[in-house]
């Protein structure tokens, strides 16, 4: 069976795609993963999603908008893709079971955030650790947080959170920031900011949320504690793109190059949400992606058969 589109990764983008195109009758299937759902799934309260003005959780919000894409007919396949080839129509996806078919694929693997690599950090994540301050600064109103990291994200994530927090703290490695100078300079004359440099953390403090964290400094070797109630991990993004890496043009960050918003450098073969997306990385501009990869694949099947 050749499916008239194949869509990698079930986050907001990946299924937006699959109830449009589902909905215009094209044979879709959706290969979700092994955890199906994105980002979101670890995501506790999701507030700026339009339509829930009580909020809803994350988890939540994927089941809704995965049923919602079954319910048109897509196939949802819970396999990790291991393979592509995109060098030949039909294109062919590969996972750990299967072999599809597919006239065009959409691909929305999304981005992952980089950790610090602690089973603190882990354990705590959504209980106090984010890695996204415009997700999840507005939880920590009146309250004290920290940022991880020492480029252009951590300052502007910083900056954001002076608007919730009663001080922010940005712990950094290193003795010179890799941020922009203009970055740096306005998080260092905002006055609920200050800076903890040459320091490393080892632990995230707390049973079920935030208290605090465990660091060193890297010059003496002297471990302290610094009292908090969250810390939002600002070191970056990486774009789950490797699968790609020979049948795709791809960006020296990693991300999927495009163009027209959703067109990779395959003919056929479409982009939506943070796999190519590496300003906003949003739910909301994930899912006006997935409208557009999804719009974007009908027309060019109606073109290729006319």
């Amino acid at each position: 069976m050749t499916y008239d589109t194949i869509i990698i990764g079930s986050g907001p983008a990946g299924l937006t795609a699959a109830i449009y195109t589902s909905r215009a009758e094209l044979k879709t299937l959706i290969v979700a993963g092994s955890n199906p759902g994105g980002q979101l799934m670890d995501t506790t309260e999701v507030e700026n999603f339009p339509g829930y003005p009580e909020g809803i959780q994350g988890p939540e919000l994927m089941s809704k908008m995965t049923a919602q894409s079954v319910r048109f007919g897509a196939v949802l396949a819970k396999e990790t893709v291991k393979a592509v080839e995109f060098k030949k129509r039909p294109f062919s996806i590969i996972t750990e079971k299967n072999q599809y078919l597919g006239k065009t694929v959409i691909i929305a693997s999304g981005a992952s955030a980089k950790w610090l690599g602690l089973e603190s950090e882990q354990r705590l994540r959504g209980h106090g650790v984010s890695a996204c301050a415009t997700c999840d600064g507005f939880f920590f109103k009146g309250k004290e947080v920290i940022v991880a990291g020492g480029g252009d994200a951590a300052m502007e994530e910083a900056n954001f959170l002076t608007k919730f927090a009663t001080h922010v703290t940005v712990v950094h490695r290193r003795d010179e920031f890799r941020a922009s100078k203009i970055m740096a300079a306005r998080a260092q004359s905002n006055p609920k900011i200050s800076f903890v440099m040459n320091s490393e953390i080892l632990e995230v403090l707390g049973k079920d949320k935030v208290e605090g964290l465990r660091i060193k400094d890297n010059k003496t070797g002297q471990e302290k504690v610094l009292k908090a109630e969250g810390l939002f991990v600002a070191i970056g993004h990486e774009p789950n793109t490797k699968i790609f890496n020979g049948q795709l043009e791809l960006d020296v960050k990693g991300y999927l190059k495009v163009e027209n918003f959703t067109r990779t450098s395959v003919a056929g073969v479409f982009s939506a949400g943070d796999v190519a997306d590496h300003r906003y990385r949003q739910a909301i501009t994930a899912a006006g992606l997935g409208c557009m990869a999804a719009m974007d694949v009908e027309k060019w099947l109606s073109e290729q058969s006319a």
